[in-house]
């Protein structure tokens, strides 16, 4: 059955609505699971708060899951799911810069947003500084690109790339989410901070 649009089950031209409101929706979950506050953001790298952590591992376990299971009951193509290509060196670089831009200012760019949405001083500054980002990015793109695009790997599966089956890596994810819990509650009982406020 899905997915709908590559289907044409539904029109093409929803698509951008469809992102709209799937947005909205995110955002609000985030902002109601206190996620538009960068203390409680930065407080997984300082020990004093890792629902950040648990958060989205359990995310990524229920959509591994669901995904997995669609594919299997016929719900969904998952060979017509589409999967951004990735290109290492780029993304390695990156994920460098966007660390460190969370660890600094306590915010990534979905939670900036969600903050700047609601009004919130550091949120504003923080979204204002991505899009000076993008801005240089962009304009230093023709010295960047062959950074940007070296160790083009294509639009790879992680358990592709580590050559294993989806099941076999789903299993192990659960594994290593439920060892991260275990272990951020341990961090978080030693370090027993005084109460922050939100």
């Amino acid at each position: 059955m899905g997915p709908l649009i590559p289907q044409e089950i539904i029109d093409p031209q929803w698509n951008s609505v469809i992102a709209l409101l799937i947005g909205m929706a995110f955002g609000y979950i985030l902002e109601s699971s206190g996620f538009s506050s960068s203390r409680k953001l930065a407080g997984v790298f300082y020990g004093y708060d890792f629902v950040v952590l648990k958060v989205f591992f359990t995310a990524a376990i229920t959509a591994a899951l669901g995904l997995y299971y669609f594919d299997y009951a016929g719900w969904i193509d998952g060979n017509l799911l589409y999967i951004n290509p990735t290109y290492l060196t780029g993304a390695l670089v990156g994920g460098v810069v966007m660390g460190i831009g969370f660890v600094l200012g306590g915010f990534c760019p979905g939670t900036s947003t969600c903050a700047a949405a609601i009004g919130k001083i550091d949120g504003w500054v923080f979204w204002g500084g991505m899009l000076v980002g993008v801005f240089i990015f962009s304009e230093f793109f023709p010295l960047l690109q062959e950074v940007y695009t070296s160790n083009a790997l294509g639009p790879i599966r992680v358990y592709e790339s580590l050559g294993i089956n989806a099941s076999t890596f789903i299993m192990i994810l659960i594994v290593v989410a439920l060892a991260a819990f275990y272990v951020a509650s341990m961090i978080q009982k030693k370090i027993r901070p005084k109460r922050v406020e939100f």
